[in-house]
């Protein structure tokens, strides 16, 4: 007797829920920022070690645990993903020092490969038709977790110990681990790893010594000097380091990644897009809170506390869920390129309003809650379009590359925008804050990336149909034609 299908609901929503809880721990010490340093007994630069070994680790991690899920199983590698942020939670909630601390947020960021591994492993388990939606949903909940996160940490912090914020994290850990062994179906793998078959190491370890060269300077410049010879040595380093990985990964039987198809257009301009729709995204999201929090005195800060910031935040979160099953409808009817295109656009409209009425938290409320909108859109479209165009033995680790493109261009926009506000400051009450002029300038930077972005996703080319569903779904895996034959939901 035929095993009766799973039921797709529960899976799309253990799928979604984990995504989101993700999400919530990187957002969880934004409301601790300024009080790490008296909480750990330590100085304000080693504190914000604490947000930037979880960058790091993340970047690292997340495409190793997407190779991995496509030779092992996602659904295992979904499982083991989930240990090192649970161990990380319950080590930063017992922690009182600076060390314990970035060592428990270095593990958090380990599980940042939860998202990736979830959206891959809904083309191995669910119907064509159910499929789109499912993918938005599961994309957006990054997004729906860091917008929501905001304020539940926020409110947390002011009326808790923090310790609570680290020990909920780890029993929502336990929970999606019991959901996903309960709920999610563990489909083979798409390929089985050969006779003598080893994990490319190299390619790994190259990978990290390169994304760490990157990103630290990209994270540390404001504070060391964008032209010490530190910054500079390190961004000389990641480019021989990333050179010297790339020469290897084309020449590896295994590679960890397939640069071979990620050059392909389809791939390669949707990566391009993500890294500007990253960009644009966190320029709102770093500009938009400190106008809220910055005093009335400024003449256009609105006086806001943490927690009051975080609720004027939370509708934009609460939209991308709203909007994400909407984007999936879209891209099912026009296609994932068109939606990628219209939620670039919805990002850039999502300045507008912010400009002339920065000094409105009405005004800030519907920026957010239009641009945020474009990145349900836009956040839902990217691995749609990815799985359209690789094989069905590379969805997870091409997924995971294209996760980190979105990291990488929130990180470059965390920098840019750092430097133009450190830049365009005013003096009050003897502190230097960001001008108003500073803050316009970082605006019309998101806006105009956003617009290339729509510009690059424009010009992404279509995929050829694929064969009916039932007739691909039925070939094994070896028989599809490296990206060629497509769900016609994703195409």
């Amino acid at each position: 007797m035929a095993t009766p299908a799973p039921r797709t609901g529960p899976i799309v929503a253990t799928l979604a829920f984990t995504g989101t809880v993700a999400a919530i721990m990187q957002t969880l010490v934004t409301p601790l920022i300024s009080e790490l340093p008296r909480l750990l007994h330590t100085t304000a630069s080693n504190a914000s070690w604490v947000i930037t070994a979880t960058l790091l680790s993340a970047a690292v991690f997340v495409p190793i645990s997407g190779s991995l899920g496509d030779l092992l199983g996602k659904r295992t590698m979904l499982i083991a993903s989930c240990v090192p942020l649970l161990l990380g939670s319950v080590l930063c909630a017992l922690s009182s020092s600076v060390v314990p601390m970035i060592i428990g947020r270095a593990l958090q960021g380990m599980g940042m490969g939860l998202v990736p591994l979830g959206i891959s492993l809904l083309r191995d388990v669910l119907p064509p038709e159910r499929l789109g939606s499912a993918i938005a949903l599961v994309s957006a909940s990054m997004g729906i977790g860091g917008g929501l996160g905001l304020p539940i940490a926020a409110g947390v912090a002011d009326y808790a110990s923090w310790r609570v914020l680290f020990w909920g994290t780890a029993a929502l850990t336990v929970v999606i681990i019991a959901m996903i062994r309960t709920v999610v179906p563990a489909p083979a793998p798409a390929t089985r790893p050969a006779p003598g078959w080893r994990f490319d190491l190299v390619g790994a370890a190259g990978l990290s010594v390169g994304l760490v060269c990157l990103l630290l300077p990209v994270s540390k410049g404001g504070d060391w000097g964008w032209g010490s010879t530190r910054t500079l040595g390190l961004f000389t380093v990641s480019a021989a380091v990333l050179m010297l990985w790339a020469r290897w990964e084309l020449r590896v039987a295994a590679p960890l990644v397939d640069l071979r198809v990620t050059a392909r257009p389809r791939v390669l301009l949707t990566n391009v897009a993500s890294v500007l729709v990253g960009f644009g995204m966190y320029a709102q999201a770093l500009v938009l809170p400190q106008l809220l929090q910055l005093p009335t005195a400024t003449g256009y800060g609105l006086g806001q506390s943490m927690l009051a910031m975080g609720l004027w935040m939370a509708p934009g979160g609460l939209m991308m869920m709203v909007v994400s099953p909407l984007g999936g409808r879209l891209s099912a009817a026009r296609g994932p390129k068109f939606t990628l295109v219209m939620g670039a656009l919805a990002i850039a409209a999502g300045y507008g309003p912010a400009l002339p009425l920065m000094g409105s938290t009405w005004g800030v409320l519907i920026a957010g809650i239009v641009s945020n909108g474009g990145v349900g859109l836009a956040y839902g479209a990217m691995p749609a379009l990815i799985m359209s165009a690789v094989p069905l033995s590379a969805t997870a680790s091409a997924n995971s590359f294209n996760t980190l493109m979105r990291s990488l261009g929130t990180s470059v926009s965390a920098a840019v925008v750092g430097v133009v506000l450190s830049q365009l400051t005013v003096t009050l009450g003897g502190h230097t804050l960001p001008s108003e002029g500073g803050f316009r300038v970082g605006l019309v930077i998101g806006c105009g990336v956003a617009l290339v972005a729509a510009a690059v996703a424009a010009v992404i080319p279509a995929v050829v149909p694929a064969p009916p569903a039932p007739a691909l779904r039925s070939v094994p895996a070896r028989a599809v034609e490296d990206g060629e034959a497509v769900n016609p939901a994703t195409a």
